[in-house]
Protein backbone atom coordinates (compact mmCIF):
# COMPACT_ATOMS: atom_id res chain seq x y z
CA UNK A 1 0.00 0.00 0.00
CA UNK A 2 1.20 3.56 -1.27
CA UNK A 3 2.04 5.82 1.64
CA UNK A 4 -0.44 8.22 0.92
CA UNK A 5 -3.15 5.35 1.20
CA UNK A 6 -2.02 5.41 5.01
CA UNK A 7 -3.00 9.00 5.68
CA UNK A 8 -3.76 10.00 9.19
CA UNK A 9 -5.58 12.57 11.17
CA UNK A 10 -3.26 15.52 11.77
CA UNK A 11 -2.99 17.79 14.88
CA UNK A 12 -4.36 20.51 12.16
CA UNK A 13 -7.24 18.91 11.94
CA UNK A 14 -8.04 17.85 15.47
CA UNK A 15 -7.85 21.23 15.76
CA UNK A 16 -9.75 22.61 13.04
CA UNK A 17 -12.35 19.88 13.98
CA UNK A 18 -12.42 20.99 17.92
CA UNK A 19 -12.49 25.09 16.64
CA UNK A 20 -15.50 24.49 14.68
CA UNK A 21 -17.35 22.31 17.59
CA UNK A 22 -17.94 19.28 15.42
CA UNK A 23 -16.89 16.71 12.94
CA UNK A 24 -17.16 13.89 10.64
CA UNK A 25 -18.97 13.26 7.18
CA UNK A 26 -19.29 12.74 3.53
CA UNK A 27 -19.69 13.47 -0.90
CA UNK A 28 -21.98 14.55 -5.03
CA UNK A 29 -24.41 14.90 -6.83
CA UNK A 30 -29.92 13.45 -9.85
CA UNK A 31 -31.46 11.56 -12.39
CA UNK A 32 -32.69 8.25 -12.23
CA UNK A 33 -34.47 7.13 -8.90
CA UNK A 34 -32.03 4.64 -6.39
CA UNK A 35 -33.59 2.39 -4.36
CA UNK A 36 -35.09 3.41 -1.37
CA UNK A 37 -32.24 3.29 1.66
CA UNK A 38 -33.59 1.90 4.71
CA UNK A 39 -31.52 1.37 7.93
CA UNK A 40 -30.99 -2.11 9.27
CA UNK A 41 -32.51 -3.32 12.86
CA UNK A 42 -30.19 -2.98 15.65
CA UNK A 43 -27.85 -0.18 17.15
CA UNK A 44 -25.76 2.27 15.30
CA UNK A 45 -21.81 1.30 15.75
CA UNK A 46 -19.71 2.96 18.36
CA UNK A 47 -18.20 5.68 16.78
CA UNK A 48 -14.11 6.48 18.68
CA UNK A 49 -14.71 9.99 19.56
CA UNK A 50 -11.66 10.31 22.20
CA UNK A 51 -9.78 12.69 19.82
CA UNK A 52 -13.28 14.72 19.33
CA UNK A 53 -14.93 15.25 22.47
CA UNK A 54 -17.07 18.24 21.01
CA UNK A 55 -18.27 16.35 18.33
CA UNK A 56 -19.52 13.66 20.48
CA UNK A 57 -21.77 16.26 22.56
CA UNK A 58 -23.18 16.69 19.30
CA UNK A 59 -23.84 13.53 17.75
CA UNK A 60 -25.57 12.83 21.31
CA UNK A 61 -28.38 15.34 20.31
CA UNK A 62 -31.57 13.35 20.85
CA UNK A 63 -33.64 11.87 17.65
CA UNK A 64 -36.32 13.75 15.58
CA UNK A 65 -39.21 12.48 17.16
CA UNK A 66 -42.56 10.96 15.86
CA UNK A 67 -42.71 8.73 12.21
CA UNK A 68 -39.28 8.59 10.32
CA UNK A 69 -38.74 11.44 8.20
CA UNK A 70 -39.00 11.10 4.56
CA UNK A 71 -36.16 12.90 2.42
CA UNK A 72 -34.38 12.54 -0.77
CA UNK A 73 -30.77 12.80 -1.04
CA UNK A 74 -29.27 13.02 -4.12
CA UNK A 75 -25.72 11.62 -5.05
CA UNK A 76 -23.25 10.24 -7.37
CA UNK A 77 -23.16 6.65 -7.08
CA UNK A 78 -19.65 5.85 -8.76
CA UNK A 79 -17.99 8.41 -6.78
CA UNK A 80 -16.03 6.40 -4.57
CA UNK A 81 -15.54 9.59 -2.25
CA UNK A 82 -19.19 8.89 -1.17
CA UNK A 83 -18.63 5.68 0.66
CA UNK A 84 -19.83 7.18 3.62
CA UNK A 85 -23.65 6.96 2.07
CA UNK A 86 -24.15 3.67 1.62
CA UNK A 87 -22.07 3.30 5.18
CA UNK A 88 -24.62 5.62 6.47
CA UNK A 89 -27.61 3.36 5.31
CA UNK A 90 -25.87 -0.04 5.86
CA UNK A 91 -24.69 0.65 9.71
CA UNK A 92 -28.26 2.50 11.00
CA UNK A 93 -26.73 6.53 10.74
CA UNK A 94 -29.81 7.78 8.91
CA UNK A 95 -31.97 5.58 11.17
CA UNK A 96 -30.14 6.90 14.38
CA UNK A 97 -31.48 9.88 13.67
CA UNK A 98 -35.16 8.87 12.35
CA UNK A 99 -35.19 9.62 9.37
CA UNK A 100 -36.07 7.40 6.15
CA UNK A 101 -33.57 8.26 3.21
CA UNK A 102 -34.32 7.68 -0.67
CA UNK A 103 -30.86 8.08 -2.75
CA UNK A 104 -31.20 9.69 -5.76
CA UNK A 105 -28.57 8.61 -8.44
CA UNK A 106 -27.65 12.07 -10.23
CA UNK A 107 -26.07 11.52 -13.50
CA UNK A 108 -26.45 15.02 -15.15
CA UNK A 109 -24.86 18.69 -14.84
CA UNK A 110 -23.94 20.37 -11.49
CA UNK A 111 -26.31 22.64 -12.30
CA UNK A 112 -29.30 20.55 -12.55
CA UNK A 113 -28.57 19.00 -9.20
CA UNK A 114 -28.38 22.09 -7.57
CA UNK A 115 -31.62 23.52 -9.53
CA UNK A 116 -33.03 20.08 -8.04
CA UNK A 117 -32.01 20.85 -4.60
CA UNK A 118 -33.30 24.68 -4.80
CA UNK A 119 -36.63 23.44 -6.22
CA UNK A 120 -37.64 20.68 -4.02
CA UNK A 121 -37.01 17.82 -5.75
CA UNK A 122 -34.14 17.12 -3.66
CA UNK A 123 -33.63 17.78 -0.34
CA UNK A 124 -30.07 17.52 -0.35
CA UNK A 125 -26.74 16.65 -1.90
CA UNK A 126 -23.20 16.09 -1.97
CA UNK A 127 -20.89 17.27 -4.54
CA UNK A 128 -17.61 18.82 -4.68
CA UNK A 129 -17.20 22.75 -3.58
CA UNK A 130 -15.25 23.71 -6.46
CA UNK A 131 -18.67 22.73 -8.93
CA UNK A 132 -21.32 24.02 -6.76
CA UNK A 133 -19.51 27.51 -5.85
CA UNK A 134 -20.41 29.10 -8.97
CA UNK A 135 -23.92 28.30 -9.39
CA UNK A 136 -24.19 29.45 -5.28
CA UNK A 137 -22.36 32.20 -6.56
CA UNK A 138 -25.20 32.97 -8.95
CA UNK A 139 -27.85 32.93 -6.36
CA UNK A 140 -29.24 28.65 -6.17
CA UNK A 141 -30.96 28.59 -2.88
CA UNK A 142 -28.91 25.85 -1.67
CA UNK A 143 -27.03 26.29 1.47
CA UNK A 144 -23.93 24.02 3.30
CA UNK A 145 -23.71 22.67 6.25
CA UNK A 146 -20.24 20.66 6.28
CA UNK A 147 -17.39 20.00 4.48
CA UNK A 148 -16.84 15.79 3.93
CA UNK A 149 -13.00 15.04 3.56
CA UNK A 150 -10.81 15.84 0.90
CA UNK A 151 -8.44 13.90 -1.67
CA UNK A 152 -9.67 12.47 -5.07
CA UNK A 153 -8.58 14.32 -7.50
CA UNK A 154 -5.63 13.46 -9.57
CA UNK A 155 -3.00 14.90 -12.56
CA UNK A 156 -1.73 11.57 -14.56
CA UNK A 157 0.74 11.02 -17.15
CA UNK A 158 2.68 8.23 -19.05
CA UNK A 159 5.78 6.96 -16.98
CA UNK A 160 7.75 7.97 -20.12
CA UNK A 161 6.72 11.22 -20.05
CA UNK A 162 8.63 14.30 -19.37
CA UNK A 163 5.55 15.70 -17.00
CA UNK A 164 6.96 15.05 -14.18
CA UNK A 165 5.01 17.60 -11.54
CA UNK A 166 2.46 20.39 -12.24
CA UNK A 167 4.69 22.99 -13.37
CA UNK A 168 5.94 20.77 -16.59
CA UNK A 169 2.08 21.25 -18.00
CA UNK A 170 2.84 24.21 -19.41
CA UNK A 171 2.84 24.49 -22.97
CA UNK A 172 1.41 21.10 -23.05
CA UNK A 173 -2.02 19.72 -24.15
CA UNK A 174 -3.91 18.18 -21.13
CA UNK A 175 -7.34 15.94 -21.57
CA UNK A 176 -10.17 16.94 -18.97
CA UNK A 177 -13.45 15.02 -18.51
CA UNK A 178 -15.28 18.76 -18.26
CA UNK A 179 -14.08 22.06 -19.33
CA UNK A 180 -15.78 23.42 -16.21
CA UNK A 181 -15.00 20.37 -13.93
CA UNK A 182 -14.07 20.98 -10.50
CA UNK A 183 -10.68 19.20 -11.60
CA UNK A 184 -10.06 21.49 -14.49
CA UNK A 185 -10.70 23.99 -12.02
CA UNK A 186 -8.56 23.05 -9.02
CA UNK A 187 -5.78 22.49 -11.34
CA UNK A 188 -6.07 25.94 -13.08
CA UNK A 189 -5.87 27.72 -9.34
CA UNK A 190 -2.76 25.64 -8.78
CA UNK A 191 -1.03 26.90 -12.34
CA UNK A 192 -2.22 30.50 -11.73
CA UNK A 193 -0.25 30.16 -8.00
CA UNK A 194 3.23 28.67 -9.93
CA UNK A 195 3.00 32.06 -11.93
CA UNK A 196 1.38 30.08 -15.26
CA UNK A 197 -1.46 31.39 -17.20
CA UNK A 198 -3.86 28.10 -17.21
CA UNK A 199 -6.27 29.41 -20.30
CA UNK A 200 -3.08 30.86 -22.31
CA UNK A 201 -0.49 28.30 -21.85
CA UNK A 202 -2.13 25.34 -21.48
CA UNK A 203 -4.30 23.76 -23.96
CA UNK A 204 -7.02 21.99 -22.33
CA UNK A 205 -9.35 19.30 -25.04
CA UNK A 206 -12.09 17.44 -23.48
CA UNK A 207 -12.76 13.93 -23.77
CA UNK A 208 -14.95 11.03 -22.43
CA UNK A 209 -14.16 10.03 -18.63
CA UNK A 210 -13.29 6.92 -19.30
CA UNK A 211 -11.23 7.19 -22.39
CA UNK A 212 -8.80 9.67 -21.08
CA UNK A 213 -6.10 7.41 -21.15
CA UNK A 214 -6.33 6.30 -24.32
CA UNK A 215 -5.57 9.82 -25.02
CA UNK A 216 -2.24 9.72 -23.52
CA UNK A 217 -1.85 6.49 -25.11
CA UNK A 218 -2.45 7.63 -28.34
CA UNK A 219 -0.06 10.84 -27.78
CA UNK A 220 -2.32 13.49 -28.79
CA UNK A 221 -2.10 14.77 -25.19
CA UNK A 222 0.58 15.00 -22.65
CA UNK A 223 -1.32 14.54 -19.33
CA UNK A 224 -5.00 13.85 -18.18
CA UNK A 225 -6.97 14.53 -15.17
CA UNK A 226 -9.40 12.53 -13.35
CA UNK A 227 -10.71 11.26 -10.09
CA UNK A 228 -11.26 8.28 -8.12
CA UNK A 229 -12.28 5.26 -8.39
CA UNK A 230 -10.90 5.47 -12.21
CA UNK A 231 -7.43 7.43 -11.56
CA UNK A 232 -6.35 5.18 -8.43
CA UNK A 233 -7.32 1.94 -11.14
CA UNK A 234 -5.27 3.53 -13.99
CA UNK A 235 -2.80 4.15 -11.53
CA UNK A 236 -2.21 0.52 -10.49
CA UNK A 237 -0.76 0.20 -14.13
CA UNK A 238 2.75 0.59 -13.97
CA UNK A 239 3.00 2.57 -17.64
CA UNK A 240 0.96 5.66 -15.92
CA UNK A 241 2.35 7.85 -12.94
CA UNK A 242 0.45 10.33 -10.38
CA UNK A 243 2.20 13.82 -11.74
CA UNK A 244 -0.24 15.78 -8.93
CA UNK A 245 -3.40 15.27 -5.83
CA UNK A 246 -5.92 17.81 -4.58
CA UNK A 247 -3.87 16.50 -1.63
CA UNK A 248 -0.74 18.34 -2.07
CA UNK A 249 0.25 21.43 0.03
CA UNK A 250 -1.88 23.76 1.88
CA UNK A 251 -4.61 21.66 0.20
CA UNK A 252 -3.86 18.29 1.72
CA UNK A 253 -6.10 19.82 4.90
CA UNK A 254 -8.89 21.40 3.13
CA UNK A 255 -12.25 19.60 2.26
CA UNK A 256 -12.83 18.93 -1.81
CA UNK A 257 -16.39 18.46 -1.03
CA UNK A 258 -19.51 19.94 1.32
CA UNK A 259 -23.03 18.83 1.87
CA UNK A 260 -25.68 20.90 0.10
CA UNK A 261 -29.29 21.13 1.71
CA UNK A 262 -32.41 22.67 0.22
CA UNK A 263 -32.59 26.67 1.84
CA UNK A 264 -36.49 25.88 2.19
CA UNK A 265 -35.35 22.86 4.24
CA UNK A 266 -33.14 24.77 6.30
CA UNK A 267 -35.92 27.73 7.21
CA UNK A 268 -38.62 25.43 7.70
CA UNK A 269 -37.20 22.29 9.30
CA UNK A 270 -33.73 23.66 10.92
CA UNK A 271 -33.85 20.17 13.20
CA UNK A 272 -34.16 18.77 10.18
CA UNK A 273 -31.30 20.15 8.28
CA UNK A 274 -29.48 19.16 11.98
CA UNK A 275 -30.18 15.08 11.82
CA UNK A 276 -29.38 14.63 8.17
CA UNK A 277 -25.87 16.48 8.37
CA UNK A 278 -25.56 14.94 11.60
CA UNK A 279 -26.08 11.51 10.28
CA UNK A 280 -23.49 12.08 7.36
CA UNK A 281 -20.88 13.43 9.83
CA UNK A 282 -21.44 9.97 12.07
CA UNK A 283 -21.03 8.01 9.10
CA UNK A 284 -18.01 10.05 7.35
CA UNK A 285 -16.27 9.50 11.21
CA UNK A 286 -16.86 5.85 11.24
CA UNK A 287 -15.40 5.58 7.39
CA UNK A 288 -12.40 7.15 8.49
CA UNK A 289 -12.07 4.45 11.54
CA UNK A 290 -13.41 1.36 9.75
CA UNK A 291 -11.93 1.96 6.32
CA UNK A 292 -12.18 -1.69 5.45
CA UNK A 293 -16.11 -2.34 6.59
CA UNK A 294 -16.72 1.48 4.54
CA UNK A 295 -15.06 -0.22 1.79
CA UNK A 296 -17.35 -3.40 1.88
CA UNK A 297 -20.56 -1.18 1.65
CA UNK A 298 -19.14 0.64 -1.18
CA UNK A 299 -18.50 -2.10 -2.93
CA UNK A 300 -21.96 -2.99 -4.91
CA UNK A 301 -21.60 0.59 -6.36
CA UNK A 302 -17.76 0.24 -7.69
CA UNK A 303 -16.41 -0.64 -10.51
CA UNK A 304 -15.87 -4.29 -11.21
CA UNK A 305 -12.40 -3.89 -12.15
CA UNK A 306 -11.99 -2.94 -8.36
CA UNK A 307 -11.14 -5.28 -5.76
CA UNK A 308 -12.00 -4.72 -2.60
CA UNK A 309 -8.72 -4.34 -1.06
CA UNK A 310 -8.57 -1.10 -4.20
CA UNK A 311 -11.42 0.52 -2.27
CA UNK A 312 -10.23 -0.03 1.18
CA UNK A 313 -6.99 1.96 -0.43
CA UNK A 314 -9.17 4.54 -2.05
CA UNK A 315 -10.73 5.06 0.90
CA UNK A 316 -7.83 5.38 3.43
CA UNK A 317 -6.47 8.22 0.96
CA UNK A 318 -9.68 10.14 0.84
CA UNK A 319 -9.50 11.88 4.54
CA UNK A 320 -12.70 11.43 6.19
CA UNK A 321 -11.09 12.59 9.08
CA UNK A 322 -11.94 15.93 8.04
CA UNK A 323 -15.31 17.55 7.92
CA UNK A 324 -14.80 20.80 9.04
CA UNK A 325 -18.26 23.02 9.81
CA UNK A 326 -18.58 26.68 11.41
CA UNK A 327 -15.76 29.25 10.81
CA UNK A 328 -13.49 26.54 9.53
CA UNK A 329 -15.84 25.97 6.52
CA UNK A 330 -16.38 29.20 6.23
CA UNK A 331 -12.67 29.94 5.64
CA UNK A 332 -12.25 27.22 3.30
CA UNK A 333 -15.02 28.30 1.27
CA UNK A 334 -13.94 31.82 0.94
CA UNK A 335 -10.11 30.77 0.28
CA UNK A 336 -12.07 28.60 -2.96
CA UNK A 337 -13.79 31.94 -3.63
CA UNK A 338 -10.82 33.96 -3.85
CA UNK A 339 -8.83 30.80 -5.89
CA UNK A 340 -11.92 30.73 -8.61
CA UNK A 341 -11.46 34.87 -8.49
CA UNK A 342 -7.77 34.21 -9.75
CA UNK A 343 -8.73 32.08 -12.29
CA UNK A 344 -11.71 33.91 -13.86
CA UNK A 345 -14.73 31.56 -12.74
CA UNK A 346 -16.00 34.20 -9.88
CA UNK A 347 -16.68 37.88 -10.28
CA UNK A 348 -14.16 40.06 -9.79
CA UNK A 349 -16.92 42.09 -7.78
CA UNK A 350 -18.02 39.33 -5.44
CA UNK A 351 -17.13 39.78 -1.72
CA UNK A 352 -15.84 36.71 -1.16
CA UNK A 353 -16.09 36.32 2.61
CA UNK A 354 -19.98 37.79 2.24
CA UNK A 355 -19.97 35.35 -0.20
CA UNK A 356 -19.18 32.20 2.42
CA UNK A 357 -20.95 33.82 5.31
CA UNK A 358 -24.27 33.95 2.66
CA UNK A 359 -24.13 30.08 1.82
CA UNK A 360 -22.88 28.55 4.78
CA UNK A 361 -25.46 27.67 7.61
CA UNK A 362 -24.45 26.65 11.03
CA UNK A 363 -27.05 23.45 11.24
CA UNK A 364 -26.08 22.95 14.57
CA UNK A 365 -27.13 26.25 16.29
CA UNK A 366 -30.57 25.18 16.60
Amino acid sequence: MRDEEKRQPTKLDRRHLLQAGLAAAFAAPLGTLGAEAFAPGGLTPAIDFSEFPLCQTSSNVPALTGAPRKLKLSWNAGAVCLAPLPVAIDHGFFQKQNLDVELVNYSGSTDQLLEAIATGKSDAGLGMALRWLKPLEQGFDVKIAAGTHGGCMRVLSHTGSSVDKLADLKGKVVAVGDLAGPDKNFFSIQLSKLGIDPIKEVDWRAYPGNLLNVAVEKGEVQAFLSSDPLAYLWLKDSQYKEVASNLNGEYRDKSCCIVGLRGSLVREEPQVARAITQALLDAAMFTSQNPTVAAKSFQPYAPKAASLADLEGMVRYHTHHHHPVGEVLKGELKAYADDLKSVSVFKQSTDTAKFAERIYVDVFAV
